[in-house]
């Protein structure tokens, strides 16, 4: 895991869509990911009886769902120190091994960058 440089413009406004959607919703967790085209796709944690999905999975189903082809970058606002390697494997399988996963506290501090295809351990 490596601090982030100081972030582009794109990449902030993915973390702030992020916290906003965890403050929304009251939820854990929530992430926004950019596909290939600059969309962005926003959501929280889904916690259902019959349905559980972290907030980055989902943003990942709703890009996939819209028929985004490759993911930019994503990002997590979380109270956990870092990106769950099941999230990471989503981001991955959409966006490849070297897609950034911004991982940033609850308020919107960026905490790391990890790309998607490194294990965290």
């Amino acid at each position: 895991m490596s601090e982030a440089a100081p972030l582009d413009p794109e990449d902030r406004k993915i973390i702030t869509l992020a916290r906003s959607a965890r403050a929304r919703n009251g939820v854990p967790e929530g992430a926004a990911v950019r596909d290939e085209t600059g969309r962005t796709y926003v959501a929280g944690t889904v916690a259902l009886d019959s349905l559980q999905l972290s907030a980055l999975r989902t943003a990942v189903a709703m890009a996939v769902a819209s028929g985004a082809t490759s993911l930019e970058a994503a990002a997590v606002v979380t109270e956990s120190e870092s990106a769950d390697d099941a999230d990471r494997a989503a981001v991955r399988d959409l966006g490849g091994p070297g897609t950034p996963v911004l991982v940033a506290g609850i308020d919107g501090t960026l905490r790391a960058t990890v790309p998607a295809g490194t294990p965290q351990g």
